[in-house]
């Protein structure tokens, strides 16, 4: 059964550059929520709400050059819904793993997210600039996570936090069914 790409990956239409690039994890609903929530996630406290957001862009930039440079990496649409349901989840159910656990698995789930769009580099009229947009917007995500995870403070922006979660969680079960070719 050939899978089907996630949203943000469909191989089609040309990028541009910087600003193609920058928009790319904004409009690809998969990228978007697995940004916000590893800045949700980060709400583990000191040092792993910055220590997270740092590492994932460091570690997609990496996976990219993965993609760029051909390496074949199986079940990249999988693992990148995958990371919607587990970061989501995390986020829902509260979870709070040593910091090492937290940040190997946001580590896997980066190397997924890079190679997926170092896959696309090729096909930019600007590679670099759009591998500099993409990690730009890709921070900026982090960033608002971890701007709406300060409403953990409050027991009723704790649990909005936590149905942001679960909302994410459900996205990536969406793109899951769909990277399986179960839904369109």
């Amino acid at each position: 059964m050939p899978l089907a790409p996630a949203f943000a990956h469909t191989g089609t239409g040309t990028s541009a550059g910087l600003l193609s690039g920058f928009m790319h994890p904004i409009t690809g609903v998969d990228h978007l929520v697995a940004m916000v929530a590893v800045g949700l996630w980060g709400q583990l406290g000191n040092p792993a709400i910055w220590i997270l957001p740092i590492a994932f862009p460091l570690v997609m930039a990496i996976g990219g050059l993965f993609g760029v440079s051909g390496f074949d990496l199986p079940f990249t649409e999988i693992m990148i819904a995958i990371s919607g349901i587990a970061l989501g989840l995390a986020v829902a159910m509260n979870i709070r793993p040593p910091l090492w656990a937290a940040a190997l698995l946001v580590g896997v789930f980066a190397v997924f997210h890079g190679y997926a769009h170092g896959r696309e580099l090729p096909e930019a009229a600007d590679p670099l600039a759009f591998g500099v947009g993409f990690v730009i917007a890709t921070v900026l995500l982090h960033l608002c996570g971890i701007l709406i995870g300060v409403l953990t403070r409050w027991p009723v922006g704790a649990q909005l936090v936590r149905a942001s979660g679960a909302a994410i969680g459900a996205i990536g079960g969406y793109f899951l069914l769909s990277a399986m070719g179960l839904v369109t």
